[in-house]
């Protein structure tokens, strides 16, 4: 495709984010559109600016639109070693169980959340690889492996089964 200006190129990604359901990354909008990977960053605030619902996962950028019949969503409250990372996001999705991200709280900054969108067991695996690729350390190690997800699944009892298996593996946080 010829390089998109502008507007046009806005509204060509706008359209383009709408009608698919998976991400995109930023380097496939770049290549589509002509510009930099930089440019798109840039564009995506704007129409962020504007009121889009789009949102930055780690597979890319992704339209958030209303899908029917809205999904069940629940927060729940977790604790592990980064050893058991991949156990805890298997278990999630095994049972139908999507994580939209994950939620700590930090002393000095407060609420720190980070957007995850892992909905199967190749999301897992990729957000896994990106965390070795990048030597990165995840947002749990701050507070000592406590973190909140927030999690949506098409009913409650998805979530109540997943949240039974966490707790089995002794990852979810009870309460007492």
């Amino acid at each position: 495709m010829s390089k998109l200006l502008g507007d046009k190129r806005r509204h060509y990604l706008l359209e383009l984010l709408k009608s698919k359901k998976k991400p995109l990354t930023g380097t496939f909008l770049a290549e589509e559109t002509g510009v930099s990977r930089q440019v798109i960053v840039q564009d995506i605030a704007l129409l962020k600016a504007k009121n889009e619902p789009i949102v930055a996962t780690p597979q890319g950028y992704l339209y958030l639109s209303s899908p029917s019949p809205q999904p069940k969503r629940r927060v729940i409250a977790c604790q592990h070693a980064f050893e058991q990372t991949e156990r805890e996001l298997t278990i999630l999705v095994e049972h139908g169980v999507k994580v939209v991200d994950v939620i700590v709280e930090h002393p000095i900054y407060g609420q720190i959340q980070g957007s995850l969108m892992v909905e199967s067991k190749k999301d897992v695996h990729d957000f896994l690889r990106k965390v070795q690729d990048n030597q990165a350390k995840l947002l749990s190690s701050l507070t000592e492996g406590v973190h909140l997800h927030t999690v949506e699944a098409n009913d409650d009892k998805r979530i109540d089964e997943a949240c039974q298996a966490l707790e089995a593996e002794g990852i979810l946080l009870k309460r007492d």
